[in-house]
């Protein structure tokens, strides 16, 4: 056992150098007063007051929250008629269908986003719908992949013992099928409102600088304005929106596997 445990501290070196110690440092800069130096750090909650004093802000994340929002609800409307499709099909088709959904994530989430900023082009939509359309087309296969996963799991014997007991394809869908398929779409809400609400080059490239999200007011505050600690501030306040955004999607997956 402590031969396999001495195989994991090249993963723990990785995550500490790459994800725990720039966390500490945005978690430093959030709670410091711009242009302190390694010695003399000054410690303030101002960048905070600012983020909640000026109403633009909190707009800003309220905006963002709600382009996830809808765009989470779009994907599982596409998504899961399009996952249930595929989970009737052979299964030799069900494989096909699912590389037709997966082939275009083996190219750049960018280069894809930049194609459908020359095919929106052509139409005059508000920048609001340009980027739901951006955001939709690049989550959908992750709400698509999720709920299918769900669906070819499920025990056919549950839908013919359903039937045998006089239920209907809709009762039977219902009743079976979609409760049993919800810890799916909850897997796949997780994959999409999660990298929606955090979103910055989307709507960047589709919303043409006019729509802006709060990926967007921390990518300016970084590389823009040059003020790290307010930037640090702004994304502490994301991490944390998103982290509660994961306990209510594990409270609801708790919840949902109790019942079964």
């Amino acid at each position: 056992m402590k031969t396999f445990s001495k195989l994991t501290w090249p993963y723990v070196a990785w995550l500490t150098c790459f994800v725990v110690a720039p966390m500490l440092l945005i978690l430093l800069y959030a709670f410091t007063v711009e242009g302190n130096g390694v010695i003399t750090l000054q410690f303030t909650l101002d960048n905070f007051r600012k983020f909640f004093s000026d109403a633009i802000f909190p707009m800003v994340l309220w905006r963002s929250l709600k382009i996830a929002f809808f765009t989470t609800v779009i994907c599982i409307l596409i998504g899961y008629p399009c996952a249930y499709v595929i989970a009737q099909m052979p299964e030799r088709k069900q494989e096909f269908a699912i590389l037709l959904i997966t082939l275009p994530m083996w190219i750049n989430m960018l280069i894809r986003t930049y194609s459908w900023k020359g095919i929106l082009a052509y139409f005059n939509f508000d920048s609001q719908i340009n980027v739901m359309v951006g955001m939709v087309y690049n989550f959908l296969p992750f709400m698509i992949l999720q709920i299918h996963t769900a669906l070819s799991k499920l025990d056919r014997n549950l839908i013919t013992a359903a039937n045998d007991l006089g239920a209907n394809s809709v009762q039977t869908f219902l009743r079976v099928t979609l409760p049993l398929s919800i810890p799916g779409v909850i897997s796949g809400i997780t994959l999409v409102f999660l990298p929606a609400v955090s979103s910055f080059f989307i709507p960047k490239l589709l919303g043409g600088g006019e729509y802006v999200l709060i990926g967007n007011l921390i990518e300016n505050y970084f590389i823009s304005v040059g003020n790290w600690n307010y930037g640090s501030a702004i994304s502490l306040i994301m991490a944390l929106v998103i982290i509660l955004s994961m306990y209510v999607t594990k409270k609801m997956d708790k919840k949902t596997g109790g019942e079964e």
